[in-house]
């Protein structure tokens, strides 16, 4: 038997199918946001720029611009600003008007503008191909779709694929989200006057210094002029002109992977100390040091350049030839320890006032010189400094002595039995013998670590005990000469 209306079921799910859709057709569509007016700021707007820069790759820039502004809503495109501003990190405020500019979004464009940008930009959109005929002249032009722009374009023209580009593109816009140059867009809801002062802060990387210091050694070694100098590397994507330049040195935290926004950072108060010649100004920041450049100056995008930062004449140096050794061979019988060892030489000068010096140095890398008999600066050797507080020692390593070498042996060990809490106790001797092949006598101290609770039972010249596991002599080797030190230890652990 057939079943009436054969079609009922289907027309039912039908209208029910049908229900919502004709519902949501009858609800009102949401209207799209009117985007605020753009505002450009340019660099010419730029009242005044400050750059503190930091040791780790990180800058606090302040950039003063006049910038005319609309009562209301509008979007601040602030542009050349650094291509690697950390964005969280920004702040606008007025200067003329505190407290009107309300920042409601922002938008940090960095993708700029590029002919590979902006096929990238346009895959899946149309763009016309313009071909010019070789003999003619004549143009023709035909409508292509973007396949792609990843290693080389694809287009779609009419029903055949081409790869490369047939002719010249013509694009119908430049989409928004490209810029020229490094952008940042703000919205704001502007409550004050029509054209104000405002100042953005942000933290940046691609802005670094570093220290450098040149130092002329007198012909007695015992004197050196010195000079420092502060590199600057700029590979943020901005130019800061006519700059106030700031440097803090020290080891400032950072959270990471990312620096978190701190806001402003706040300046304490302390004394200031100029050096003559230089230009730099020296005060201390926190548990750091400042040094502002007293003019402004230019940091030019991809430039390094360098600025004076100390000098000082006649610092009165001292120079000292050193012999190290190791405490494993007091552990056991050892035999020869080595022939010709080398024998490092230092520089050590103080960083005082009395020393015609007393600035904090910041770490960097120390490079000196000598004058030879025609007069002519020879390099001598370099060494990496940390920071350096005024009132300490400068010690430096410059490399090992050519004439003056040592040969070690161990001439005797006996283990002795143990006694009391020791574990281990054992006598040993040896012997050092220095020679110098100079034409004037020199000085060797010869530093010996020795292990656990151990007392000199002879020794062939005088020594102190520079600390509880070092004991250090002072030898004096003659002109084209030699001196034998020899010693014995007991050694208990």
């Amino acid at each position: 038997m057939r079943a009436p209306f054969p079609f009922a079921s289907g027309v039912i799910l039908l209208a029910v199918a049908l229900w919502p859709s004709a519902q949501a057709q009858a609800q009102p569509q949401p209207q799209p946001q009117p985007q605020p007016q753009e505002v450009r700021s340019q660099l010419a707007d730029q009242q005044e720029v400050a750059v503190t820069i930091y040791n780790d790759n990180l800058a606090l820039v302040k950039d003063v611009r006049k910038t005319p502004l609309r009562p209301g809503a509008l979007a601040l495109a602030f542009r050349d600003v650094s291509a690697r501003m950390r964005p969280e990190t920004a702040l606008l405020r007025s200067l003329t008007a505190p407290g009107t500019l309300r920042v409601q979004e922002q938008n940090f464009d960095f993708d700029l503008l590029t002919p590979q940008k902006m096929l990238e930009k346009y895959v899946g959109r149309q763009v016309k191909v313009v071909r010019t005929h070789p003999t003619t002249g004549a143009e023709t032009v035909e409508v292509a779709t973007v396949l792609s722009a990843n290693n080389g374009i694809v287009l779609q023209i009419g029903q055949r694929i081409e790869t490369g580009v047939p002719g010249r593109l013509v694009f119908d816009d430049v989409p928004p989200n490209l810029r020229d140059r490094p952008t940042l867009v703000m919205n704001l809801q502007n409550a004050g006057p029509a054209q104000q002062d405002v100042e953005l802060s942000y933290l940046t990387g691609g802005l670094a210094w570093r220290a450098d210091y040149v130092v002329e050694l007198n012909a007695a070694d015992d004197a050196l002029d010195v000079s420092g100098w502060v590199t600057l590397t700029n590979t943020s994507g901005a130019t800061y002109r006519n700059a106030k330049l700031q440097l803090v040195a020290g080891d400032v935290n950072q959270v990471a992977p990312e620096m978190a926004p701190r806001g402003r950072p706040v300046l304490m108060a302390a004394q200031a100390v100029a050096k003559a010649d230089t230009g730099m100004v020296e005060e201390a920041l926190f548990e750091y040091h400042l040094y502002s450049l007293d003019r402004p100056t230019t940091i030019a995008e991809n430039q390094t350049k360098q600025v004076a930062l100390l000098s000082a004449a006649g610092v009165p140096a001292r120079k000292e030839l050193v012999l190290e050794g190791g405490d494993f061979y007091y552990q056991g019988p050892s035999g020869d320890l080595g022939r010709q060892l080398k024998v490092a030489a230092f520089l050590e000068f103080d960083n005082k006032e009395a020393s015609r010096l007393g600035m904090p140095m910041p770490k960097g890398v120390v490079r000196v010189y000598k004058k030879d008999r025609s007069g002519n600066a020879q390099f001598i050797g370099e060494d990496r400094i940390d920071h350096t507080a005024r009132n300490e020692k400068i010690r430096l390593k410059l490399g090992n002595a050519f004439d003056v070498t040592a040969d070690k042996k161990q001439t005797d060990f006996k283990r002795l039995p143990n006694t009391g809490k020791f574990g281990f106790v054992s006598e040993s001797a040896y012997e050092i013998v220095l020679r110098n092949a100079k034409k004037e006598a020199v000085t060797v101290t010869v530093k010996e670590p020795i292990p656990g609770d151990w007392q000199m039972l002879s020794s062939s010249m005088p020594h102190t005990k520079a600390s509880s596991s070092m004991a250090v002599w002072q030898v004096t080797v003659p002109a084209e000469g030699k001196a034998v030190l020899t010693y014995k230890a007991l050694v208990r652990y």
